[in-house]
C-alpha cells in the first residue's frame, strides 16, 4: 500500500510540473485549433451566405480559413483566419495554384492561367507562409479564390513585410484574428473575369492570451489596419506608412468589421490608428 501510495504522489507530482511547464512556457502548439467557424471569430463583415443565387457575397468555409467570394470579380471580398503557433511548422511551399472547385456549377473557375501576362502576382490573401503546419493547410492556400491580382511592388513590398511582422507577433506569443481583401476596381484582366483591386487592405486583431477568444478582446487590444494602393512604383517596404482605422475601412468597404466585439470596445478599437 505504501508503494502504491508513492507512486501516486510521484506521478500527481509529474502532472502538476509538466502541466505548469506547459502554462509558463506557454506552449501554443498544443492549444486546439479553432473550427471552422473560429475563423469568423470577429464576425461576417458583410454576412456572407452560402446560397449559391449570392454570387457577389459568396461564403466558402474550409478548415483553413474562411472567404466571401464575388463570382463577377473573380477574386474573393474578404478571406478571414486565425493564426497561432498551431498553424506553424516546417512544410514546404507547395505552389500548386489551381481553381477552386468546390464553386457552384455554371461559375468560372479562375485558373492560374487567367494571370498570364497580366502584370500582376498571384497575390494570396491568407499567406502561404501563415499555414506551414500540414502540406494540406499549405495547399490551401493556392486555391485560386484565395488569390488576387497584386502588383509586384505591392505583393513583394509592404503586403509581405507586413505579413512577416504577423508572425513575429505569434512567436512573441499571440493569437491573431486577421481580415484581409481588396477594394475599388482596375481594369479587368483574363478577358473580363477577373477584376484587379485598386487598393487591398487587412485588419490584424492581436490577443495577448491565446485561446481565450472573444472574451480577449478589450479596450487596450491591439488592432492594425492598413490600406495600401494596389499599384507599381511603390517603393516603401515601411508596412508602418499605410495605416488607417477600421472605421475608415469600414466607410471604404461597406463592411460591419468586428461586428461580434461588444459595441462598446468595437467602437473605440475601429476608431484608433496603431501607432506602436
Amino acid at each position: 500500500m505504501l508503494n502504491l501510495r508513492k507512486f501516486i504522489y510521484w506521478f500527481l507530482a509529474a502532472a502538476l510540473l509538466v502541466c505548469s511547464s506547459y502554462f509558463l512556457t506557454g506552449c501554443l502548439e498544443l492549444l486546439p485549433r479553432e473550427t471552422t467557424g473560429g475563423h469568423l471569430l470577429l464576425g461576417n463583415p458583410s454576412l456572407a451566405s452560402s446560397d449559391p443565387s449570392n454570387s457577389k457575397n459568396y461564403l466558402i468555409k474550409i478548415p483553413q480559413y474562411a472567404l466571401s467570394y464575388n463570382a463577377e470579380q473573380g477574386t474573393a471580398n474578404w478571406v478571414s483566419w486565425q493564426l497561432n503557433k498551431s498553424w506553424l511548422g516546417k512544410v514546404d511551399r507547395q505552389d500548386n495554384f489551381r481553381p477552386d472547385d468546390s464553386l457552384p456549377e455554371g461559375w468560372h473557375k479562375v485558373s492560374p492561367k487567367d494571370y498570364t501576362n497580366s502584370g500582376y502576382d498571384r497575390g494570396h490573401l491568407i499567406p502561404s507562409a501563415d499555414r506551414t503546419k500540414t502540406i494540406e493547410d499549405n495547399s490551401a492556400t493556392f486555391l485560386m479564390t484565395n488569390i488576387i491580382p497584386q502588383t509586384p511592388d505591392n505583393n513583394r513590398g509592404s503586403w509581405a513585410e507586413l505579413e512577416k511582422y504577423s508572425r513575429q507577433l505569434v512567436d512573441e506569443g499571440r493569437e491573431l484574428y486577421i481580415i484581409a481583401g481588396g477594394m475599388g476596381k482596375k481594369k479587368a484582366i483574363a478577358k473580363g473575369k477577373v477584376i484587379p483591386p485598386s487598393q487591398v487592405w487587412k485588419i490584424i486583431v492581436a490577443l495577448d492570451r491565446p485561446g481565450t477568444g472573444i472574451q480577449g478582446i478589450n479596450l487596450q487590444t491591439r488592432v492594425i489596419a492598413v490600406s495600401i494602393p494596389n499599384s507599381q512604383g511603390i517603393k516603401a517596404k515601411n508596412w508602418e506608412s499605410y495605416r488607417v482605422s477600421v472605421d475608415s475601412l469600414e466607410q471604404a468597404t461597406g463592411y460591419d468589421f468586428l461586428r461580434a466585439v461588444d459595441t462598446k470596445i468595437q467602437e473605440v478599437l475601429e476608431a484608433k490608428v496603431d501607432q506602436l
